[in-house]
């Protein structure tokens, strides 16, 4: 409309122009030949027939027609409607389990529908006192279907509709098409309102969905046979039956709608993480998504601990003894710690649920909610990606075949603790290959099992890329005294797997025999969510690039082994490490909940070459770095044993992350010479240095003194002496 009257508009003035041409230029030529133009009669058009003509009579034919059609049409189209009315009325009066009370009214109902004609049907008023009407004191003496009584507070007031019709309770509820007619609730006149929770002597009615005026939806049956109040209350239907849902796309019952703390990941850093919040918010409600089917638990006892239990059950338990002799579980808290994911909404004062056995596979940043594997959806206010990493392999093994990769474990988990567990039972070899913490411990750990273990890597020496050369060649021979073969400078050219053994071949032409590999290469961060969600991965370490307070953006956190974060001191990095992910996770908590702080701590990582020999490092150890170590004689108490039984605990992080160093006070000792090469070393204090500052500190066999190497690392300062900087950890104490 709006464009025709544009077009007319602007063709109007030409139009006029252009007449008003005509005319001028018709004058002129009349003149120049002296008579004037005859002008055209006027067509007129007539009422009646002016000379005999048929215009009129054809024209009220058309009329008439198109009226005639048009009643025929609306007559044809209620008829219809009225029929299947009638038709849906008839079928639930047959349906079984159908209150008798409900079935006459629908009966009644439908004959007075089919005796009265359409045009004719009087409109819904409120009732006489003449008008026989449903009592509230008959629907109580109802035997066969007690409803549950409201109570009344004000009478609503119906509009008036041309058709009356019962809403009655139904079984099995459908979804039904919509009816063109005006429909009300007329089972029962007297006026309704919100109906409290039902007691168990009291039946409910099923779920019913009010419509619009012009159409009738009976509501959709849920799982479990369930109605919920107004008021918010559940109470279960015992009439009705379990009917299956019409399409089976929604969540499951027991995932969450909505989760106002969201952590994705059941690791270390995603416990200590709702931990923290629970701590600054009591009444937080928190929602762990893991992939695994196992509560959270820490992962050091699986390649440490577990290994030298005596108890045979501690394979299924997971109990273990640490090296104090106390018994240990590596759940971080029992099952009955946590509430159920599908009471998480109404627990009174929030909680922690665990969702198991589920994973994240996509992420909506804009719409607040994230995407499960099954195709359930959960909603979030804040939340926190920790989702680790999964085992590296190398290529090689991966292009071998399947069986190849069936004779390879790639440990990471409890199922492939239990599974290389099982394995060193039934198994003559066992080849680890990889040099860094999990390959020694797991060495030391299978040499004690199994009765051939080889431990390759392709270094000089074990842990060559952490520990100087003169203390990486001290571990070998220390792995190689727990009863294991090492190979050194072997780099795998190609695995085949012939005559049911493994073959492996290294680049120098060296061939090994096997029946198992156990790939202990290294760790690659999980960050399948990141291209969904449009978060930034960091392109030298990997992993979610994070400010300093673990923020990926507003309302996103991560932390743990994916989190590539700013280090005030020592630049941008990204760690792997228990101690790291308890930190990390600590303080992701604390800034969800508006903490606003920055990660300034220095996370310390340890390892055990079984029960004697162990150390703790902190910062950036690397072996390509200037070194400077200072040991001194062991004693007894220098073991990871007599740690744990001066701290309490095997998990050594967990009571010093919390210390912190006072001033930096050496006690008066006279000042040995260092010791570089000594054949045993016994204790020290190794330091790693960029630009004459130390950058990182292993404490060889030194114990509970990681505040002290932390505040160092923190101060930055040059040292002229770090002779008189190993005192502070009192090393030459017996």
């Amino acid at each position: 409309m709006f464009k025709c009257k544009t077009v007319w508009n602007k063709l109007a003035p030409l139009a006029r122009a252009s007449s008003t041409l005509c005319l001028q230029n018709a004058r002129k030529s009349a003149l120049r030949h002296g008579r004037r133009l005859e002008m055209v009669q006027k067509a007129q058009m007539s009422s009646g027939p002016a000379g005999g003509g048929g215009e009129n009579t054809l024209y009220y034919v058309l009329i008439g027609a198109t009226c005639l059609g048009a009643g025929v049409y609306a007559y044809r189209t209620v008829s219809e409607d009225k029929d299947r009315y009638n038709e849906r009325m008839t079928e639930i009066v047959s349906r079984p389990k159908q209150g008798p009370q409900a079935a006459e009214a629908v009966a009644e109902v439908v004959a007075e529908s089919k005796e009265e004609p359409v045009a004719e049907e009087p409109t819904l008023t409120e009732p006489s006192a003449e008008e026989p009407t449903l009592t509230e004191a008959d629907v109580e003496s109802t035997e066969s279907e007690p409803i549950a009584e409201a109570p009344v507070t004000k009478p609503i007031v119906e509009e008036p509709v041309t058709e009356p019709t019962v809403q009655a309770s139904i079984p099995e509820p459908t979804v039904e098409s919509p009816i063109r007619e005006p429909v009300v609730e007329a089972s029962v006149i007297k006026p309704v309102a919100e109906a409290p929770a039902v007691t168990q002597s009291e039946e409910p009615l099923a779920p019913v969905v009010e419509s619009e005026p012009t159409a009738v939806i009976i509501a959709e049956h849920v799982p479990e046979a369930s109605s919920v109040s107004e008021s918010g209350k559940t109470a279960v239907s015992k009439a009705a039956p379990a009917a299956e849902p019409v399409e089976p796309t929604a969540a499951p019952s027991d995932v969450p709608e909505h989760a106002p703390y969201l952590l994705i990941g059941g690791g270390t850093a995603s416990f200590a993480a709702a931990r923290s919040i629970r701590a600054r918010d009591p009444g937080a409600r928190v929602l762990i998504v893991t992939e695994e089917s196992d509560l959270p638990y820490m992962r050091p006892p699986l390649s440490k601990e577990l290994w030298f239990s005596d108890d045979p059950k501690a394979i299924e338990t997971l109990h273990f003894k640490q090296w104090n002799g106390k018994e240990r579980s590596i759940y971080f808290q029992p099952p009955s710690f946590y509430v159920s994911p599908a009471d998480l909404a109404k627990v009174e004062n929030g909680g922690v649920a665990v969702l198991t056995g589920c994973k994240v596979v996509h992420m909506d940043v804009r719409g607040n909610k994230v995407k499960l594997s099954d195709g359930a959806e959960i909603s979030y206010e804040k939340c926190l990606i920790a989702t680790g990493g999964v085992p590296r392999n190398l290529q090689v093994i991966e292009r071998a075949g399947e069986e190849v990769m069936k004779r390879t474990t790639l440990f990471r988990k409890i199922e492939d603790f239990r599974s290389l567990e099982k394995i060193s039972g039934e198994v003559k070899s066992i080849i680890i290959i990889g040099g860094g913490f999990l390959g020694s411990e797991l060495a030391c750990a299978l040499g004690r099992r199994c009765s051939h273990v080889i431990k390759m890597f392709p270094e000089k020496g074990n842990m060559g890329k952490v520990l100087p050369e003169y203390l990486s060649n001290w571990t070998t021979e220390k792995v190689r005294k727990e009863g294991v073969s090492v190979i050194t400078d072997a780099v795998v050219k190609n695995v085949t797997y012939k005559n049911d053994k493994l073959e492996i071949k290294l680049k120098d032409g060296r061939l090994f025999k096997t029946d198992h590999i156990v790939a202990a290469v290294g760790l690659e961060p999980s960050v399948d969510l990141a291209k969904s969600a449009g978060l930034e991965v960091d392109s030298d370490f990997g992993g979610y690039r994070v400010n300093a307070e673990l923020q990926a953006c507003s309302n996103i956190w991560v932390a743990g082994d994916a989190a590539c974060f700013y280090d005030i001191k020592l630049g941008r990095r990204r760690v792997e490490h228990h101690d790291h992910a308890v930190v990390s996770g600590r303080l992701a908590g604390e800034n969800m909940t508006g903490a606003s702080k920055p990660y300034w701590h220095q996370s310390m990582f340890w390892s055990d070459l079984g029960p004697d020999v162990g150390y703790e490092a902190i910062g950036i150890v690397d072996s390509s770095l200037p070194t400077v170590g200072v040991f001194a004689k062991a004693t007894a108490k220098d073991t990871p044993k007599a740690a744990t039984e001066q701290s309490g605990t095997g998990i050594r992080s967990e009571s010093e992350t919390e210390a912190v160093a006072g001033a930096l006070k050496a006690k008066t000792t006279a000042t040995p010479p260092s010791i570089q090469q000594k054949e045993d070393y016994g204790k020290g204090v190794i330091f790693y240095l960029r630009d004459q500052v130390v950058v990182g500190i292993v404490l060889w066999n030194v114990f509970n003194r990681m505040p002290i190497a932390r505040k160092i690392i923190k101060d930055g300062e040059q040292h002229a002496d770090l002779n008189e900087v190993a005192k502070l950890f009192n090393i030459h104490e017996d």
